[in-house]
């Protein structure tokens, strides 16, 4: 049994810490922990597959309301976490409730409530991937440069922080709609629906925590580092112009918009959201200085990424 007012602690067995909140189940699969552990210690888990103590104690005793910041946050291994969180929005937890909905509601062609219904949700599930796409691909990106030394100046962990957001709000709309606007059939499977908005709204909210609690902290703590510490790398990084600057993403939005291909474009080709190509382009734009996209072509000719017999005469 563990001592409510204490943290959870390295000696801990991880069959305590899902008795004491069972919703750690699914933390401990967002770190990859298999099942069957037995009765191990939270030490003797962790380090059997790598996986970082401390931020893995950390994101458990934040989640179950005790004390956390006595720990030192891996962010690789708290990056690799809110990845795998990602992943389970997207492709686990909002189809399945998506498919629940539909079917507890009768939805067909129709059913003009029903479709509006699906529609609403569907909106928002498009707005999570953007939010969650976003993430992945321009947050944990910068901070992966930080984490080799090189801070981008056109970007800072505080723009993220300040436009964050949990996004349960358009979900917990959603739940009350059913609740206490739809005239529809009550039945068992729409009362399930909507204990699964409920714990996803939850589960929302907890990773938002997360995020400003652990993992905006730890960049800030990074990005002031860097800032302050002058060594050679930091240097060396100062110092690199032109194609140096750009990562291999941007290399390939690059080359996109030199072809005169549109962000809506680049975006499917690539499989990005619309806003991540906008955000990549405008830190382009930053780093190089050029601004137009016939400039940008010129660039791209004149750094061997395009071959000028492919670019688009009609480009502007």
């Amino acid at each position: 049994m563990i001592d409510r007012h204490s943290s959870y602690k390295p000696e801990n067995t991880m069959r305590d810490l899902i008795r004491d909140n069972n919703l750690l189940l699914m933390t401990i699969n967002r770190f990859g922990i298999p099942f069957g552990f037995g009765d191990d210690s939270v030490r003797k888990v962790c380090g059997n597959i790598n996986v970082d103590l401390d931020t893995f104690l950390a994101v458990c005793n934040l989640l179950s309301g005790r004390e956390h910041d006595n720990y030192i946050v891996s962010l690789t291994s708290l990056m690799q976490y809110l990845k795998n969180a990602h992943s389970a929005f997207m492709n686990v937890s909002l189809p399945k409730l998506r498919h629940k909905l539909i079917e507890a509601i009768n939805y067909s062609d129709t059913n003009d409530v029903s479709f509006l219904l699906i529609r609403f949700f569907d909106d928002y599930v498009a707005e999570v991937h953007e939010h969650l796409n976003h993430e992945n691909d321009v947050v944990f990106e910068y901070v992966e440069k930080l984490l080799q030394g090189n801070k981008d100046a056109s970007f800072s962990i505080e723009q993220f922080s300040i436009d964050h957001d949990h996004m349960g709000e358009k979900l917990n709309e959603l739940k009350d709609i059913f609740i206490y606007h739809y005239t529809g059939e009550s039945n068992a499977l729409l009362s399930s629906a909507l204990f699964d908005i409920i714990n996803l709204e939850k589960d929302l909210m907890s990773h938002f925590e997360i995020e400003s609690h652990l993992f905006v902290p730890a960049v800030e703590k990074l990005e002031k580092k860097l800032e302050s510490k002058k060594n050679e790398p930091i240097k060396q990084n100062e110092t690199k112009r032109g194609i140096e600057l750009l990562g291999e993403r941007e290399k390939e939005i690059i080359c996109c918009v030199a072809k005169g291909m549109s962000n809506k474009e680049i975006a499917e080709k690539l499989y990005l959201s619309v806003h991540t190509v906008a955000t990549h382009r405008k830190n382009i734009s930053s780093k190089l200085e050029i601004h137009s996209t016939a400039g940008l072509a010129i660039f791209a000719i004149l750094h061997h990424l395009v071959d000028i017999k492919d670019l688009n005469p009609h480009a502007k």
